[in-house]
């Protein structure tokens, strides 16, 4: 492998959560030397930041957050393959949490192919397509308005989920990092995050490869061991550090392996 296409999968490794000598090492089959030296060019450059038996990444000033407009205008084709595939997750019956944004919000759209679901939501905008749901039910999560997400959070979302559990919780994020978790524009809606989080048998986090390894924001939620990521991106070098995090990958694509 050439120099700059190494240090370039070295970097999208550092930045997906693979941040030890030793792990990239045995990843990218080369010497500590050559690993040292390679951190160390890329630290140069101010794309990493050296550590002690590493690196990690360099987290920039905070983006600034998208209006909901923007958003649904963002890759539009691709959040409604993820929602596809995060259809095939859903069984017919089952209890769904779906978290705000308009990735979430295009699976609400799909869910009408399943029956006798119930769907709770702090998801505003994904209400209008859960309205005619076949047999099913929609609790929405009261609170306070957010309106740049149009979505509820506070003390009284919180205290709905103290009084529930679902079978699946469907996340998105502004960026999703192995070994920090997800990345938001408000504490208020990462603390909401891992409350839903706690309140399901199974984390589904529905996020497009521009997502992963962004650390646009800096408000996270952690991850638990097991969860899976939906997600457009086939990088395996990219995927291989969020499977070293517990995620199963559903992209859609077969799966690779020995």
């Amino acid at each position: 492998m050439k120099v700059a296409r190494r240090r370039q999968a070295m970097l999208d490794a550092v930045l997906a959560g693979m941040t030890e000598v030793e792990a990239l090492c045995a990843h990218f089959g080369v010497s500590e030397a050559t690993v040292r030296r390679d951190l160390g060019a890329l630290a140069e450059q101010g794309l990493v930041v050296r550590t002690y038996g590493g690196a990690t990444a360099r987290l920039g000033p905070r983006e600034p957050e998208l209006t909901l407009e923007q958003r649904r205008e963002r890759q539009g084709d691709i959040k409604a393959r993820l929602a596809q595939l995060a259809l095939e997750q859903v069984h017919d019956g089952e209890t769904l949490l779906l978290d705000g944004g308009t990735t979430t919000a295009a699976l609400a759209d799909c869910l009408r192919a399943r029956r006798g679901l119930h769907v709770l939501t702090n998801n505003l905008t994904a209400l209008a397509a859960l309205g005619d749901l076949p047999e099913g039910h929609v609790t929405v999560l009261g609170g306070d308005l957010r309106v740049p997400s149009m979505t509820t959070h506070g003390r009284l979302a919180h205290a709905a989920l103290g009084r529930v559990s679902v079978d699946r919780v469907f996340m998105s994020a502004d960026g999703v990092v192995a070994g920090m978790g997800l990345c938001e524009a408000s504490p208020e809606q990462a603390w909401l995050k891992e409350a839903m989080i706690q309140r399901a048998a199974r984390l589904h986090v529905m996020a497009d490869a521009t997502k992963l390894g962004r650390a646009s924001q800096q408000h996270w939620t952690p991850l638990p061991r097991r969860w899976s990521l939906i997600t457009d991106a086939d990088d395996d070098t990219l995927l291989d550090t969020f499977r070293a995090q517990g995620a199963e990958i559903c992209n859609g694509l077969p799966a690779t392996g020995p």
